[in-house]
Formats: structure tokens, C-alpha cells, sequence
């Protein structure tokens, strides 16, 4: 019968420490100096010592101590088993960019991504050249991907998060109207009245025709005609850039630097007209799984999509 095998005596991370430092001070005092400890304790871990090793490792002679042959051979050991400890127990903190190879995925919308895209590949070529972007479509709930790995971050309106999701707001924005060069609606005073008698393009992954702009225009006895419904607001920008069509485009608040998010719009020739009425603000924010937050990696990824999607001031 093979017998069963006992666990490692006296196993402790802590010896290890001590024996280091004795082996490398060669003396007791100057080892409890070393790791703040008094003489009488690292007096009593030396013999812990001795007698898990069965061997006396250090032995005086005249005023010093000496190692033993068996101190001799473990000294170099235990200093690489330290240097291992201290790499184990070191928070991880930032990291050097350049010497990432990863990876991201991100779950955003069809315009956050357009806008997120060129900035961050930007940022990584001239900082992290290892580093790759994958943009997922956005699901209806991003928590289990972000609890499951799957995605790295969900950027975006966030409105849906399980309670241990980290969530940063980005930057707050506002609708503004987007409608083709020689639209009629860009001549002239844009009223509530003209706005709601013009075509409309919707956007919504549901498919729904209503939303914010409806409600403050039925504050106003008014409604709107929508004549399509579109998942993102990409291909919702192409419909009104060769049409007659409304859209609803993310611009920056009054006063504030321009967003990457209304560069598609203007890419496509679309003139951004102020709505007159009272819109509730688009907050654009970021949310990942708390295993990440510590991580060099991921914190080089937040700060890099801080960068690009928060305005120049707020940097």
C-alpha cells in the first residue's frame, strides 16, 4: 500500500523572507534591521529555521557568523524564491503600453464605435502597437458579457447593469437635428412646427417610432411623421445625407468642445441644427466588471477611451 504523503512541515512564506535575509546579512541583528523586526524575534525565527532545516546555517566564529556548507547552497535559492514572492504580491498597476499584446473587445453602438475606432487604434499604434480592437454590436444586456469575459467594456447610453458593474460617466451630449445641404429646415428659424412637419428617420435597436423628441413635441400640440425605423444611427445619417429626412445626431452641450461622435455626421456633408425644445441630455458612459479594475491592461484601455470620447478640457 503506497503510503499517503504528510503536508510540508512549518510551511510559511515568511521563513523564506528571514531566511534571505540572514543568509545575505549573515547576522541576526542586521536581518531584523532589514525587516524591521527585533533581534529576539528574528533570534527565534533562526531557530524555526534550524529546525525545519535540520541544519544550523549559520554558526559563530569569533565576533561574526558564518553559513554552513547547506546556507551556502540554499542562498541563492531563497533569494530567487523572494524576488518570485515580491512579483506574486505586487499590485499590478500600470503597465508599460508598449509591452502589451491584447485583445479588446467593446460593445457599443454603431456610432460610438465609428467614433471610438480611429482615436483608440490612433492612441495604440503610437503607444501600444500590440493592441487590437474588436466592436461588438450592442446586445440587449451587456452584464453577463461583461461578467463572463466576453466583452471588456460596453460603452455607451448605460441603462442596464447588474450591481457589481463598474460604471464611469464619460461626457454628456445633446440631439441636435441632422438634415442634407439645401435641406428647406436649414433656412430660416427651425421651429417646433416646421421640425415636426418635416420627414423623420428613427433610431432604436427595438424598432420602436417613438422617443424623447415625440414627447417634447406632444408638449407642444405637435407630433412627427416617421417614415423609417433604423438600427443604428450610421445608417440612419446616410438616409438623411441623400434625402429629405430628420435624424437625431449626439452633439456636444453649448459651449463645449466638438464630440468625435458627431464626426460621422459631418464626414457625410450633414448641416446640425439646434432643436428648439427642451431635450433630456445623452450621458455616454463606460462600464466594466470589477475583476478589471485593478488590472495594468484594462486601465491603460479606460484611459485610453477617456482620451478620445471625453472633450479636450475635461483631459
Amino acid at each position: 500500500m503506497t503510503p499517503v504523503s504528510s503536508p510540508v512541515p512549518n510551511l510559511d512564506a515568511n521563513l523564506a523572507v528571514a531566511l534571505d535575509a540572514l543568509l545575505t546579512e549573515q547576522s541576526v541583528t542586521r536581518a531584523a534591521a532589514r525587516l524591521r523586526t527585533s533581534p529576539a524575534a528574528m533570534s527565534r525565527t533562526l531557530a524555526r529555521l534550524r529546525r525545519v532545516l535540520q541544519d544550523p546555517l549559520l554558526v559563530r566564529a569569533g565576533q561574526a557568523m558564518v553559513p554552513t556548507p547547506r546556507a551556502e547552497a540554499l542562498r541563492d535559492e531563497a533569494a530567487a524564491v523572494v524576488r518570485q514572492l515580491e512579483a506574486l504580491l505586487t499590485p499590478s498597476g500600470r503597465i508599460d503600453p508598449a509591452t502589451l499584446r491584447r485583445t479588446f473587445t467593446v460593445q457599443a453602438s454603431d456610432l460610438v464605435g465609428a467614433a471610438l475606432a480611429p482615436g483608440l487604434l490612433g492612441l495604440a499604434r503610437r503607444r501600444a502597437p500590440g493592441v487590437s480592437l474588436r466592436v461588438l454590436a450592442e446586445e440587449w444586456e451587456a452584464g453577463p458579457a461583461l461578467r463572463e469575459g466576453r466583452v471588456d467594456l460596453e460603452i455607451g447610453a448605460i441603462d442596464h447593469v447588474d450591481p457589481e458593474t463598474r460604471v464611469e460617466e464619460l461626457v454628456t451630449l445633446r440631439l441636435s437635428a441632422g438634415v442634407r445641404a439645401g435641406h428647406p429646415l436649414a433656412e430660416g428659424t427651425l421651429t417646433p412646427a416646421r421640425l415636426a412637419a418635416a420627414e423623420h428617420v428613427a433610431v432604436s435597436r427595438r424598432g420602436r417610432f417613438t422617443g424623447p423628441l415625440d414627447a417634447a413635441l406632444a408638449e407642444q400640440g405637435l407630433g412627427r411623421r416617421v417614415s423609417a425605423v433604423l438600427p443604428g444611427h450610421l445608417a440612419a445619417m446616410a438616409l438623411a445625407a441623400v434625402g429629405d429626412a430628420v435624424c437625431l445626431v449626439p452633439t456636444a452641450l453649448p459651449g463645449e468642445p466638438a464630440s468625435p461622435l458627431g464626426d460621422a455626421a459631418r464626414a457625410m456633408g450633414l448641416r446640425l441644427l439646434d432643436i428648439p425644445l427642451p431635450l433630456p441630455p445623452l450621458t455616454i458612459g463606460m462600464a466594466w466588471h470589477p475583476r478589471h479594475s485593478a488590472d495594468g491592461a484594462h486601465q491603460w484601455l479606460r484611459d485610453a477611451v477617456r482620451r478620445v470620447l471625453r472633450p479636450a478640457r475635461e483631459r
